[in-house]
């Protein structure tokens, strides 16, 4: 059996530091909150190198003395807290006294700081931790910080850090956090002498999400407010649109008592709360700033203080969900800008328009359905979500799925138009407001054996198809059976596709770490009939697209893509791959309209008849089959 050793204090800083610092955006994001910490209210964050060459944070706030100087970069050193108590209340973002212990034993550190209202101030440097110069020196009132070639006594963890460009998207991201969750402080990023965002510090949460999200982004959200001030939870902030759902989480921002964080928990919140109105697949955006009670929860379960523990998960999770669902159901107008930099509202009380609130924390759900305001369905009304596709409920093998149970509304004033190539006709279905069972064709072609003949009769209201099959009466939406044909056929194609230069060049711009994924994925998004190059530190010039979408959409679909790519841990282009063709599909698939030719129409009838169409690529059913038994019990011809 081995022999124990304990370690020497340096080789164990080393390990310590790996929990604290796992990269340079880790060292960006405690420094700027030990800035935060100390009252600052302008703060400039500067990297270079990607972080592993500088970084450099500078505060107006408190500063330290010559003798608080001498002690801070000692482990478990801290101005946060001073004994167990504390532990109980922490309201600031640093406490456990590891940052500046951690950073200083990795790197090479300059500090010059002064006390508020002191003669003279402190100027410092470590190396490896440990105190090469301390003097007394002129300094501005604050704290100025530099950490120098991160790593640089450990190769091993150096040579595992990303490129610069990938390093240095990472830091801003860190940077972008902060400002974000503190919109009180006005926070400057600059990035290899570039400026990259500067925020107004004017306290109001708008300006903070306009600033560093951007004009489209902030277009896009919904104001969200839930909880009285100073009470047990409080949430406020922002959520996207329905309309604007994204690709990956990557613009989610969860903040507590002003301490980014991540939670599975606060995620499920807020996606639940828009179930019924995204397609799977599609996640919102959102800011959403918790405030609650210091002694509710734990910020002490993880080195980074990433991740908190609520004493009452389903207090706060129901804070957040009825929070995001109160603004989705209010139907409140997006965020408008204002003149710069200010960011106003218009409510839709200013549109002649009844607003409706989100209903108080507490109230039961049968009193809350009852504000659900008219014109969107009741929760009773919505549609039952289907099985798995090739399964029953139960989980066994089914080659017949069913499709949702949607809702028949009695119709009014008309009916549906079928037209044939012999002779239009028009006929009313009157539903009676039961529920009409829809069910996936069987797998069956025209042409197998035993096969019934698919023959297309018409269509209806220019988007569906009708066509009878046996004694069964098939409604196909073609525009999501056509966009499922050409989906499928773009995805078992090897050959680059068909592309078209734009007359006039788009320009798109996204976040750093975006900018980064599409950078690297240059060559692989080319195959997929995208043109671009950099046209600045996080922005791009669209010269090429794939030849069924426009600037505009191209554009859109382009950045999407490089949002799931720096979202995932391991970046995966097929995916990016598929995500870009679906929309290529989309825009490709036949539209609305009673222009269709009977030869194409006849095709997608027997593709989806025959099981081989059945889902969109989005995941929405195509057909409802509608029996000759159920129309006989919707017209009584049977009980």
């Amino acid at each position: 059996m081995p022999r124990i050793n304990i370690l020497s204090p340096h080789v164990a800083d080393l390990i310590a530091a790996g929990e604290v610092v796992e990269r340079p955006a880790s060292a960006v994001k405690e420094l700027t909150e030990n800035a935060i910490d100390a009252g600052a209210r302008n703060i400039t964050v500067e990297i270079s190198g990607g972080g592993a060459e500088l970084i450099r944070v500078t505060d107006d706030g408190c500063g330290m003395s010559g003798e608080d100087a001498g002690v801070a970069f000692l482990r478990h050193a801290t101005s946060k807290l001073a004994d167990e108590r504390g532990l109980e209340r922490i309201g600031t973002l640093g406490f456990r006294g590891e940052a500046l212990a951690a950073i200083s034993s990795v790197s090479q550190i300059e500090l010059l700081t002064r006390e508020h209202g002191a003669a003279e101030g402190t100027y410092m440097t470590l190396e490896a931790g440990d105190i090469q110069e301390m003097r007394p020196a002129g300094a501005p009132e604050g704290t100025s910080l530099s950490v120098r070639g991160l790593f640089y006594n450990t190769p091993a963890r150096r040579k595992f850090l990303k490129s610069d460009r990938a390093e240095g998207a990472a830091c801003l991201q860190a940077a972008l956090r902060c400002a974000l969750g503190r919109p009180d402080v006005s926070i400057r990023c600059i990035r290899d002498g570039r400026e990259e965002f500067f925020t107004p510090g004017d306290g109001r949460a708008e300006s903070a999400v306009y600033t560093l999200l951007g004009r489209d982004t902030a277009l896009a959200m919904l104001p969200i407010a839930s909880g009285e001030e100073g009470g047990a939870v409080r949430v406020h902030g922002f959520t996207g649109s329905p309309s604007a759902g994204r690709g990956s989480r990557s613009a989610q921002y969860f903040f507590v008592n002003g301490r980014h964080i991540k939670s599975q928990l606060l995620q499920a919140a807020v996606e639940q709360a828009y179930r019924g109105t995204l397609l799977t697949g599609r996640f919102p955006a959102c800011v959403i700033y918790l405030e609650i009670n210091p002694a509710a929860v734990d910020v002490n379960v993880h080195p980074a203080k990433t991740e908190v523990k609520f004493s009452d998960e389903r207090e706060v999770f129901n804070a957040v969900h009825y929070a995001v669902l109160g603004a989705l159901e209010a139907g409140r107008p997006p965020v408008e800008a204002a003149e710069d930099p200010a960011i106003k509202y218009t409510s839709g009380a200013a549109r002649g328009e009844a607003e409706t609130e989100p209903p108080a924390r507490g109230t039961p759900r049968w009193a809350q359905r009852k504000q659900i305001p008219q014109g969107r369905p009741l929760p009773e009304r919505r549609a039952a979500f289907a099985p798995e596709p090739g399964r029953t409920a139960g989980g066994a093998p089914e080659p017949l799925p069913e499709l949702p149970v949607f809702p028949a509304e009695p119709m009014t004033g008309g009916g549906l138009v079928f037209r044939s190539e012999a002779e239009p006709f028009q006929t009313s279905l009157e539903l009676g407001g039961n529920a009409v069972r829809a069910a996936v064709p069987e797998r069956r072609g025209a042409g197998s054996a035993g096969a019934e003949p698919v023959r297309v009769i018409g269509e209806a209201l220019g988007l569906y198809i009708l066509a009878q099959q046996g004694d069964a009466l098939v409604i196909i939406d073609k525009h999501a059976a056509h966009e499922r044909e050409l989906y499928d056929a773009l995805m078992l194609r090897d050959a680059p596709a068909s592309t078209q230069s734009l007359l006039s060049p788009v320009t798109l711009t996204v976040s750093a770490e975006c900018a980064a994924a599409l950078e690297a994925n240059a060559a692989r998004l080319s195959a997929l009939g995208f043109e671009y190059e950099s046209y600045g530190p996080a922005a791009f010039v669209l010269r090429s697209v794939p030849a069924t979408l426009t600037g505009e959409e191209a554009a859109a679909a382009l950045k999407e893509a490089g949002e799931a790519l720096a979202a995932a841990r391991r970046p995966d282009i097929e995916s990016a791959r598929a995500e870009l063709l679906k929309t290529v599909a989309c825009k490709a698939a036949i539209k609305a309209g009673p222009s269709s030719e009977p030869a194409e129409l006849q095709k997608l009838a027997e593709a989806v008849c025959s099981g081989r169409i059945r889902y969109c690529p989005h995941g929405r059913p195509v057909a409802w089959v509608l029996t000759r038994k159920e129309l006989d019990k919707q017209f009584k011809r049977i009980l």
